[in-house]
């Protein structure tokens, strides 16, 4: 028989989801059999999977040891965080439920392949590191980055902790009540506050994303091939400074949605892409070359440097109006330095 413990990061989850995570070789036919037969209890009472599991329940399995081994399999080698693989990176803010760090540029948020080793990784070897989690209860619940940034893109990713940090940082994300600032350097002088709108559809398998403008999508309305999907997105830039010598604007961006690649393909289709960000514009060529040299400029230069919390009552109510901030990265501060900022 094995004996588990509800922690508080595993709390408020359905219990056929969390049995699932500990038995993930295991089918939903064969844990529903196993409810049943109560083979699988919760708190020593038949239980029916549906049930919301609270902190300090207890769920007995009542398999072999050979059993259990078999359908909890392992951990792949792969997948083992391993604190100190990456190099550091700077934990902004964290509490109970969340923790915010500063993604260096080159740094995915998440693993797209096996052999990945991303953010995501370093931050539960980090919460290995400080004891707040075990291997063991890494079975049943795992943390995770809860918004994506480009490998290329630096600062703010938001992590949930627990599955209740991880729920309210989707809830806030997703009905845009989290607000996302980004600076960025853009090729050309923007002189007013733009608000863009549009339609974005992503290229997979050229990892590249369209878009069209209001007008240029009913226009083509009427042609789109079946199956392809354009999301609506809004950008609202202001310009904070213009450097005439390089001819280039330092932007402030509130990101209002969120889709893949929105702010290059944006600012790429007004004419202004980010410099450094050859896929969407930015042209290397050796005279640019020569005028960024002193800069050592190899990739967009995009930061996610600010999130305002909105108005919040209740559980995370401590964080009602917060504003988080990441500080700038090395290239930011060397265009500071060179005069991009004036």
């Amino acid at each position: 028989m094995q004996k588990f413990v509800v922690t508080g990061r595993e709390a408020g989850g359905r219990f056929d989801k969390y049995l699932k995570r500990l038995l993930p070789m295991a089918s939903s036919g064969f844990l529903y059999k196993m409810l049943r037969k109560k083979n699988i209890t919760l708190n020593d009472k038949k239980a029916e999977g549906n049930e919301l599991l609270a902190e300090k329940d207890v769920v007995k399995l009542f398999f072999s040891e050979e059993t259990f081994s078999k359908f909890a399999g392992r951990l792949e080698d792969s997948n083992r965080p391993l604190y100190g693989r990456l190099q550091n990176i700077p934990v902004v803010y964290e509490d109970e439920d969340i923790l915010i760090l500063n993604k260096p540029a080159g740094v995915l948020s998440q693993k797209a392949e096996r052999g990945d080793f991303s953010a995501n990784e370093w931050m539960i070897g980090y919460l290995l590191h400080k004891g707040v989690i075990t291997e063991e209860e890494l079975m049943r619940f795992r943390p995770s980055v809860c918004n994506r940034l480009d490998r290329n893109t630096s600062g703010l990713l938001l992590c949930g902790k627990t599955l209740r940090g991880s729920r309210f940082l989707s809830e806030i994300l997703r009905d845009r009540s989290l607000h996302k600032y980004y600076l960025t350097y853009v090729k050309g002088k923007v002189e007013h506050s733009i608000v863009l709108k549009g339609y974005l559809k992503k290229d997979e398998e050229k990892n590249r994303s369209v878009v069209l403008s209001e007008e240029e999508y009913r226009k083509q309305a009427l042609h789109i091939e079946t199956g392809e999907k354009f999301q609506k997105i809004e950008t609202e830039i202001k310009p904070l400074s213009y450097c005439r010598d390089r001819d280039c604007t330092k932007l402030e961006i509130l990101l209002v949605t969120g889709k893949s690649h929105q702010i290059r393909a944006h600012l790429a289709g007004i004419g202004h892409p980010v410099l450094g960000d050859i896929k969407y514009g930015w042209k290397s060529e050796k005279k640019q070359d020569l005028a960024w040299a002193d800069i050592g400029l190899q990739y967009q230069l995009l930061h996610a440097y600010r999130v305002e919390f909105p108005e919040i009552e209740g559980e995370f109510g401590y964080l009602s109006g917060k504003t988080v901030t990441a500080p700038m990265p090395e290239l930011f501060r060397k265009m500071e330095e060179k005069g991009g900022d004036i």
